[in-house]
């Protein structure tokens, strides 16, 4: 994070030099606009105090420059001949602030903290983005091993057309994979959702397999199905858990046979659907119990696909709650709110039952400027935690304090804590943290 100085008052220069060098904030240096440039493209400043009356061109000319190049780089002009047009016009024309000079190295080194830390946020938002956009692949945001696989599996199943089973906890994105896979599939026809969960049994088979006019009281003309309707496209059968067993021998029929019958009718017709199967419970369980069909889940398991739960894939929250916070400042029009390091240590801390969707409630409440809901706190043990255990909660607080003080240097809170590197680490890993996680 280096500093861009541009000054042709050899005075000047030493001072500000100083004063930047004094806080320890690296300086380049250059006397005219020429010879900023080059440095400009090759140290990529991360910020530049330029001098306005300058050789040639002057600072004006180069804000002009540097808002074609990058507009988010913060250039901060100064001037002994200055006045307050002159300062609303730099400041129109996109400078960060304005300096009069004389002005002192307080004031100087203030400007310039204030900048850098800017740009630092501006360079982690543009590094965040980044990684979600690599990590688009099907919309499935993450690079613990249990996404790469899941991508992987997508990626080499698509095409096949086999029907599958995707398993996961409720919020992880099953519906999401379901439509990856029809999207990759090359099937030109629907994608077809459908919640077993709250299909009445009642309106089952109608609203499935359709019905003929006349085949009960209210059917005045004939109905297609959903199975029949999704013709060249994919079946999503949501919840499968939840179907009734009854309702599971006409469902595998209809997987098995891929033709139907509609209510009150007596002809076959035939269906061209992929199936895409999604549950939450263990359906191998469920089957080994009774309250599943064998052979339904033997139909549906041919290929399956296993979304982790939040909590098992920690690393990804901070690229996923950026990627959710970009959307819900895009869908309701506000600005993206930053995120400190002890903020997002406490959120990556938490157990998150409602996993990717709770997120998703997360980013828009942050966006909307609601103060976030309290985590959800452990339930009531039965007697009071025990001296070792109120000893690691204390430690572990402790620990989280010297890391956000340090700004995640593991080596400075090492000697803050009169600690040795190497005890701290395990420390660390005991604990389950994160230096990154307290890293501007």
């Amino acid at each position: 994070m280096n500093v861009l100085l541009i000054e042709d008052d050899p005075i000047v220069m030493l001072g500000a030099r100083q004063a930047l060098q004094l806080s320890d904030i690296p300086v380049l240096e250059a006397t005219s606009v020429e010879a900023a440039l080059p440095l400009v493209a090759q140290a990529c400043p991360a910020a530049i105090l330029s001098d306005v009356r300058l050789p040639q061109e002057d600072g004006f000319d180069l804000l002009k420059r540097m808002q074609a190049l990058d507009r988010e780089v913060p250039v901060i002009l100064m001037t002994g001949h200055g006045d307050i047009r002159m300062a609303v016009e730099a400041m129109r024309l996109g400078a960060y602030d304005f300096l009069e000079k004389p002005f002192s190295s307080e004031r100087l080194v203030e400007v310039m903290r204030r900048a850098l830390e800017k740009r630092k946020l501006v360079l982690e938002n543009r590094r965040l983005h980044a990684l979600v956009a690599s990590q688009q692949d099907f919309g499935l945001i993450g690079q613990a091993p249990g996404m790469v696989e899941a991508r992987r599996r997508i990626a080499a199943l698509a095409p096949t057309q086999v029907d599958l089973l995707v398993r996961g906890e409720t919020g992880t994105g099953k519906e999401l994979v379901a439509r990856a896979i029809h999207e990759a599939s090359g099937r030109s026809g629907p994608f077809v959702a459908i919640n077993c969960g709250a299909l009445p049994e009642n309106i089952f088979e109608s609203e499935m397999f359709g019905h003929e006019a006349g085949a009960f009281t209210g059917a005045t003309k004939r109905r297609i199905g959903k199975l029949e309707y999704a013709r060249g496209g994919t079946v999503f059968l949501d919840e499968i858990e939840s179907l009734p067993l009854a309702q599971q021998v006409k469902l595998l029929r209809a997987l098995q046979e891929k033709t139907i019958e509609r209510l009150g009718g007596n002809e076959s017709t035939r269906i061209d659907c992929r199936f895409i199967a999604a549950a939450k419970a263990d359906l191998r369980a469920l089957s080994d119990q009774g309250d599943f069909r064998s052979d339904l889940y033997y139909r549906l398991h041919v290929a399956c696909i296993e979304l982790p739960p939040l909590r098992e894939r920690r690393e990804d929250i901070p690229l996923l709650l950026a990627h959710c916070v970009r959307q819900s400042a895009e869908r309701y029009h506000t600005a993206p709110p930053a995120c400190t390091p002890v903020q997002m240590a406490h959120w990556v801390a938490q157990p998150w039952p409602g996993n990717v969707r709770e997120l998703k409630n997360l980013a828009d409440r942050l966006c909307l400027g609601l103060e976030p809901e309290q985590a959800p706190q452990p339930a009531p043990q039965a007697s009071p935690p025990s001296l070792g255990q109120q000893i690691d909660r204390f430690e572990k607080q402790l620990l989280a304090q010297a890391l956000d003080a340090c700004q995640g240097n593991v080596g400075a809170a090492a000697e803050q804590l009169q600690l040795p590197r190497k005890t701290l680490y395990d420390k660390l890993v005991r604990h389950q943290l994160d230096p990154a996680l307290f890293r501007p």
